[in-house]
C-alpha cells in the first residue's frame, strides 16, 4: 500500500514539476517575438517637406539680396575672399553665385544639391556668369559628398526642413570641415511637412549631430519672411 501511494505521489509531483515548466517556458517566445518585432520596426522620423523641383527663376528677385542681408550673413560665416564655401541645398544658385564672388577666385564654393537640374541650372549660370572657382556636387540625403576637411563656411538658406535625413547630413558633414567652420541655417518655423521646421528642433538635432550653438541673428532674417538665423560650430571630437 505504501509503494502505490509512494508512486502516486512521485507521478503527482512530476505532473506538478511538468506543468510549471511550461508555465515558465510560454512567455519567452512571446517576448522574443515582441523584441524582434521592435529590432525590426524602423526608427521614427519627424516629418519634412518635399524638395522643390520647379521653377528655379523664382528665387531670383532683385529685393532678395537686401530683405535677407545675404552680405551680413555672410560677414558672420566668416565669407571672405581665399575661404572655401558649402551652399547645401544650392537650389538655383543664388547664394553661391554671391559667394563666388566674395570669396574671389582664390577661394572655391560648393553647390550641393540632389536635384540633378538644379546642378545643371548651377553649371550653366556658373559659365554665363565666368565664375570658374564654383564646384557642383550632387549629394544625398543623408551625405553632402564634400571632399574631406576643406570647407570653412557652410549655409543651409530655407533647406534644412526639406532635409529627409537632417542628422545623418549633419554628423555626415563634420568630416569636411576645416577647424573653427561655421554653419548657418537659415529657415522658418513650422511642423517639417509645410516647408518649415521649429528652431527647438533645429538646435537640438544639431546637438545630437555633434554641434554647439555659437550665434542667433533672427532679426536680419524678417524681412525675408523666415523666422531665424542660428550658425553652430562642431563639437570637438569626444565631448558630449
Amino acid at each position: 500500500m505504501r509503494s502505490r501511494n509512494t508512486a502516486r505521489s512521485v507521478a503527482n509531483w512530476r505532473g506538478w514539476l511538468a506543468c510549471v515548466l511550461c508555465m515558465a517556458l510560454l512567455p519567452f517566445p512571446a517576448a522574443a517575438a515582441q523584441g524582434q518585432a521592435a529590432a525590426s520596426a524602423p526608427e521614427s522620423q519627424r516629418k519634412t517637406s518635399a524638395p522643390y523641383t520647379g521653377d528655379l527663376t523664382i528665387f531670383d528677385y532683385s529685393e532678395r539680396e537686401q530683405k535677407l542681408h545675404i552680405q551680413q550673413v555672410m560677414d558672420l560665416l566668416g565669407i571672405v575672399p581665399g575661404k572655401t564655401v558649402a551652399d547645401i541645398g544650392a537650389g538655383s544658385g543664388w547664394v553661391t553665385m554671391l559667394a563666388a564672388k566674395r570669396v574671389t577666385p582664390t577661394g572655391r564654393v560648393y553647390a550641393v544639391e540632389i536635384n540633378p537640374a538644379a546642378i545643371d541650372y548651377i553649371n550653366q549660370r556658373a559659365q554665363k556668369e565666368g565664375l570658374a572657382n564654383i564646384t557642383t556636387i550632387l549629394g544625398t540625403a543623408d551625405n553632402s559628398k564634400l571632399p574631406a576637411a576643406r570647407v570653412q563656411a557652410v549655409l543651409l538658406l530655407k533647406t534644412y526642413h526639406e532635409v529627409a535625413k537632417p542628422v545623418d547630413l549633419m554628423r555626415n558633414l563634420r568630416a569636411a570641415l576645416r577647424p573653427g567652420a561655421r554653419v548657418g541655417i537659415i529657415d522658418r518655423n513650422g511642423n517639417g511637412e509645410n516647408h518649415g521646421v521649429s528652431k527647438t528642433v533645429v538646435m537640438s538635432e544639431m546637438d545630437s549631430a555633434g554641434y554647439r550653438l555659437v550665434g542667433e541673428h533672427d532679426e536680419l532674417v524678417k524681412d525675408d519672411k523666415m523666422d531665424y538665423f542660428l550658425i553652430f560650430e562642431a563639437k570637438p571630437l569626444g565631448r558630449p
